[in-house]
């Protein structure tokens, strides 16, 4: 097999919330990505004129948050972030049928339904059809992976990432990264098979690029005996539309083939889970996700998807 590629840089994150309401206590919360089995990260620099900061985890899914305070009355709040990443190329290839015996309850978290991934009424329904004659977890996410690649399809259109909302993708299954992971997510979850969505910004391919819009969602599923492999049905839809592609063209077949137990190593992975409660907790309501940084100014949430207010840039320097 050919060996893996690797994409090495400094991404750095700009975070200025001064044109927020000056009387009021602000708070900021942005994803801290870690080291693991195909990322390593490094050289971590944070600066800023916030009055406190810290790194936390998240209880459940233990995402790494960084966190910074600036008390009423701060004239200027801003912060800085950056660090080295090393992103490996995940292939996870020749997955061995074979399943040994393992224990549910040892992965009952990735189970569970999320508030708006059910595995109960249409979504079991349809899990049942797409896995009915597949007895082990390899064919079932298999199953399921190959019908996401097959129906869902990718709209541009979607603002950010898309929600996940599983129950109205399965009226119109159309969206964007998060959209199609999670449906992947609920139909595994709906047939007993533990998966989970994984959420990244991912990295430019160019020496210097902007990459504020970059987020990417993908999904991983549970294979006893493998582990956690990794599926990203989104991005054989965006091949797909990029190119133009029909469904039986041999090129999409050969990105459906790639992007199950691999993907490319222009992405660097920074928080898992859905329904997040952030470590300090958050004022608002769990977070759907936690692939953006997330503000709140005197308690009140305010919205990343609107630059004016929420002034943030991701950047990429490859080195």
């Amino acid at each position: 097999t050919a060996s893996a590629a690797s994409r090495s840089g400094i991404v750095t994150l700009e975070v200025d919330l001064s044109a927020q309401d000056a009387d009021k206590e602000a708070k900021l919360w942005v994803p801290y990505p870690v080291t693991s089995r195909y990322q390593k990260v490094s050289d971590i620099k944070v600066t800023g004129d916030f009055a406190s900061s810290g790194v936390y985890t998240d209880a459940v899914n233990g995402t790494a948050i960084l966190y910074a305070q600036w008390p009423a009355n701060s004239r200027s709040r801003k912060l800085g972030f950056s660090f080295a990443v090393e992103r490996q190329e995940i292939r996870q290839k020749n997955m061995s049928a074979k399943e040994p015996n393992w224990n549910r309850a040892d992965y009952a978290e990735y189970l569970q339904p999320t508030s708006l991934g059910p595995i109960d009424g249409e979504v079991k329904k349809l899990a049942d059809s797409i896995t009915k004659d597949n007895n082990t977890v390899l064919a079932k996410a298999r199953a399921i992976y190959d019908w996401c690649c097959s129906n869902m399809y990718r709209d541009p259109g979607t603002v950010g990432c898309g929600k996940g909302d599983v129950c109205a993708l399965l009226q119109k299954p159309v969206g964007k990264c998060t959209d199609i992971s999670s449906v992947f997510v609920a139909l595994c979850r709906a047939a007993g098979v533990p998966a989970r969505e994984i959420f990244s910004v991912r990295l430019g391919k160019k020496p210097e690029e902007d990459i504020t819009t970059y987020q990417h969602c993908w999904a991983e599923f549970f294979l006893p005996g493998s582990g956690w492999v990794t599926a990203d049905p989104a991005d054989v839809r965006k091949a797909m539309l990029v190119e133009k592609l029909e469904l039986n063209d041999p090129k999409a077949k050969e990105y459906r083939e790639y992007f199950w137990g691999g993907i490319d190593p222009y992405r660097v992975v920074l928080a898992i889970g859905r329904d997040i409660v952030l470590n300090p907790p958050q004022a608002g309501a769990p977070l759907n996700t936690f692939g953006y940084p997330y503000a709140e100014v005197g308690g009140k949430v305010i919205d990343f998807y609107q630059p004016k207010n929420f002034v943030y840039r991701y950047s990429f320097k490859e080195k």
